[in-house]
């Protein structure tokens, strides 16, 4: 009799079999414990800024000094799907977009290089060379700290920063950009009669200052056998040095800087603002580290918050949190597992009128074996649970069971119908049916194989769907169905011996 070698082993050894099933389900549920959750993939789309900045120029000119020597570098790169610029007053702003198969750090270099080869045709009196930054998704922020109250403004940024220091701790965390917050300055306000009347020029200010400002190396000295550097500081620690720097006139004055001019510690020209419920805050915008656990970074923060709102802050500080992510990604993945359980159920439930109850049972165990086995596999091909994969996950729940309803069947025809022992027509059918079951997957995943190589940025998306469903492929000839390998088999044959 001809035999199906890994059914006709798992018959033989069912405790074994059980046993490992056992095994799957709590190995699956831990990786789907550990695995990275997300509303959506992680999609690193191949598109690059080039920004210039050229104080003074008009739209025009930007276009004419600027924009279009870049243009013409970046237009003869290969793989360049489409180039779009924008050119305003003091501003150009190129967006380069490649085709999504390249990789985008080597986009990045080659705009690279060609904005080196433009930098000859551009004018010579710009303050910095071109920007070339990538687009980046996962640069979003996950959400937004905003931090409130009647206190100073850096009373509050040394709050800011208490909180930025903590969050920046988290291994889910690449950093947190801090908005709203105004940087100290110390301003050297010159009298410009006095500085005419002593004869001094703003250059003379200047290097007075960049002088004392310093701290050099004043070379190494032997101590006890032991050779030291020694260093000169001479960087200012307070205000007071500043105003008492001494200037030398072309006359031959010696004035002290306090004398023409007046210093005070003072604030950068504001450059971001935020607001909340029409009042200034200090927002702390946090980005995830690529390829970690949303809702655990989420998690995470609100802990350091509420532990910091009763030990480090005091009662009158508000602190909100806006724009978490991880809510609708929490609502996202709850009800589509919610959508699976409500399916599993209702497939057992069905197959219950025409299998009976533990026939349907046994059958039904096929889904959450198959969900089990597959998120152990995810974190192998680098796949977070995300809305594309828990939804390719409700694609194939009606696929896993039909081939268990097959076999479990099969068997029973063969065993009343040749009058075989359980055991026997329990082989005999798995063999027969192994080719049927393995061509009839193969038709059923056979639509889903040209989309994953669907192109564009969307095609980027939706090709974790047919992935994951095609993930067995990359498995032995042996895994027969679309999501759950001989073990199924070996469930469904081991229950028809025991019947």
């Amino acid at each position: 009799m001809k035999e199906f070698k890994p059914t006709s082993w798992s018959i033989d050894n069912r405790t074994s079999i059980f046993i490992i099933t056992v095994l799957i389900t709590l190995a699956g549920i831990m990786s789907y414990n550990s695995l990275p959750k997300e509303q959506f993939p992680d999609v690193v789309v191949p598109t690059i800024f080039v920004s210039t900045i050229y104080p003074g120029a008009s739209p025009s000119d930007m276009e004419q000094l600027v924009t279009k020597p870049i243009e013409k570098q970046l237009k003869g790169i290969a793989g360049v799907k489409k180039v779009t610029s924008s050119s305003v007053q003091d501003f150009s702003s190129i967006i380069v977009e490649f085709n999504t198969s390249l990789d985008v750090v080597l986009c990045k270099n080659k705009v690279k290089d060609a904005v080196d080869k433009a930098k000859r045709d551009l004018p010579n009196d710009l303050l910095d060379d071109p920007a070339v930054t990538e687009f980046d998704i996962s640069e979003i922020p996950i959400m937004n700290v905003n931090i409130s109250g009647d206190f100073s403004l850096d009373k509050l940024k040394e709050y800011a920063e208490k909180l930025k220091d903590r969050i920046e701790e988290l291994r889910e965390i690449t950093r947190v950009d801090m908005v709203g917050t105004l940087e100290k300055e110390v301003q050297v306000n010159v009298d410009k009669y006095k500085m005419a009347a002593a004869q001094l020029s703003f250059r003379d200010i200047e290097n007075a200052i960049a002088f004392e400002n310093m701290t050099i190396s004043a070379g190494n000295v032997d101590i006890g056998g032991m050779t030291r550097s020694i260093s000169i500081r001479g960087d200012f620690t307070g205000i007071e040095q500043i105003k008492n720097i001494i200037i030398a006139s072309q006359s031959g004055a010696i004035l002290y800087l306090k004398d023409v001019a007046e210093v005070k510690m003072g604030y950068e020209e504001q450059e971001s603002f935020s607001r909340l419920n029409g009042k200034n805050v200090i927002a702390l915008n946090v980005i995830k580290r690529s390829g970690e656990n949303l809702i655990n970074a989420s998690d995470k923060i609100k802990e350091i918050v509420e532990e910091m709102k009763g030990s480090d802050f005091p009662a009158n500080l508000n602190v909100v949190i806006t724009g978490d992510q991880s809510r609708s990604t929490r609502v996202t993945l709850h009800d589509l597992i919610n959508t699976i359980i409500i399916g599993f159920i209702l497939v057992t439930i069905i197959l219950m009128f025409f299998m009976g109850g533990t026939n349907a049972v046994f059958v039904a165990m096929s889904v959450p074996l198959s969900m089990c086995i597959a998120f152990m596999l995810l974190p192998a091909f680098g796949f977070t649970l995300n809305m594309i994969v828990l939804f390719a996950f409700l694609l194939g729940l009606g696929i896993v069971v039909d081939d268990a309803i097959v076999v479990i069947e099969n068997t029973h025809r063969i065993y009343q119908e040749e009058k075989l022992d359980v055991v026997t027509a329990a082989k005999k059918a798995a063999s027969e049916v192994f080719l049927p079951v393995l061509s009839g997957t193969a038709t059923t995943l056979a639509p889903f194989f040209p989309l994953v190589f669907w192109g564009g940025i969307f095609g980027k998306f939706m090709h974790f769907c047919p992935l994951r469903l095609l993930l067995p492929s990359r498995l032995p000839w042996w895994w027969p169905t679309s999501s759950t390998p001989f073990l199924r088999f070996g469930l469904c044959a081991a229950r028809a011996t025991i019947r």
